[in-house]
């Protein structure tokens, strides 16, 4: 008899799925991109990483630099046509594609079509777990409690709330302790914490003892900007919570290194 899946979904066939990396899972957590792979081949899709894709853009596009953008935007819509669904592990690069890309091209009406098309078709992964192949539980364990942080992007532009939580609650182990304030912001901002670091230093203090606050060992978030923000400064004050991007948890990975921890099984392989 074969194993379970790790997700009890509703869908009745596979999915062609292109998988949208983002550049921060690419330089910094390779295994959020592994985490939604595992997700979505246990749902049933069938997952391919186009090789050559690149930024969404956001970068460009928050500082005003709109041709910049344009042009990487259209260097997105040529890697990803053909898949029935673009699914990024991030609320804030799946918004971009979904809420900004078509405003790029006013003016080109045949790239502007292509982008809507585009827009149609790109999901963030969990929101597309849930809402678009059906998938109502996860098999996978964590022992602890958990925070959960609403990314602004996922949250504001992708009404990202629920999903996340309804999967987390099917984790064996996991206890769910919600922060007094989930939704504000964690100060991150992409290019905002580099041009006002005073301010979002601030803001991320807030999260911190928010997070500290709420009793749990582990925050999670469906961005890693996010995640790499809080994660710095939990680990500057010496908060012992650690921090996790939600798709590792829900695809069993929950006990790899957190972020900005020393990867332990590297350490024993260099025979320290």
């Amino acid at each position: 008899m074969p194993p379970p899946s790790p997700t009890e979904t509703i869908a009745r066939r596979p999915h062609r799925v292109a998988l949208f990396a983002t550049c921060l899972v690419d330089l910094f957590r390779p295994s959020v991109a592994f985490a939604a792979i595992r997700l979505l081949e246990d749902a049933g899709c069938i997952v391919e990483v186009p090789p050559l894709q690149i930024c969404c853009g956001q970068p460009a596009y928050n500082s005003g630099d709109r041709r910049t953008a344009r042009a990487v935007a259209a260097q997105v819509i040529d890697m990803f046509e053909g898949y029935e669904a673009i699914v990024a592990p991030s609320g804030s690069c799946a918004g971009m594609l979904v809420q900004h890309f078509p405003g790029l091209f006013d003016g080109e009406p045949e790239m502007q079509a292509r982008a809507e098309a585009l827009a149609r078709r790109s999901h963030e992964l969990i929101s597309f777990l849930v809402d678009v192949l059906g998938v109502q539980k996860v098999i996978a364990r964590y022992d602890g409690a958990v925070t959960y942080h609403d990314s602004c992007s996922g949250l504001r532009e992708l009404r990202i709330k629920e999903q996340p939580r309804r999967l987390l609650r099917t984790v064996d182990g996991l206890r769910l302790n919600e922060m007094k304030a989930p939704e504000v912001c964690c100060g991150f901002g992409g290019t905002f914490c580099v041009k006002y670091p005073e301010i979002s230093n601030v803001m991320v203090g807030e999260k911190s003892a928010d997070i500290a606050a709420s009793g749990a060992d582990t925050v999670l978030a469906g961005d890693l900007g996010c995640l790499m923000n809080m994660a710095g400064k939990l680990l500057r004050e010496g908060t012992p919570v650690r921090a996790r991007h939600v798709a590792e948890v829900l695809a069993g990975m929950g006990e790899q290194a957190a972020i900005g921890e020393p990867d332990r099984s590297l350490s024993k392989a260099a025979g320290r």
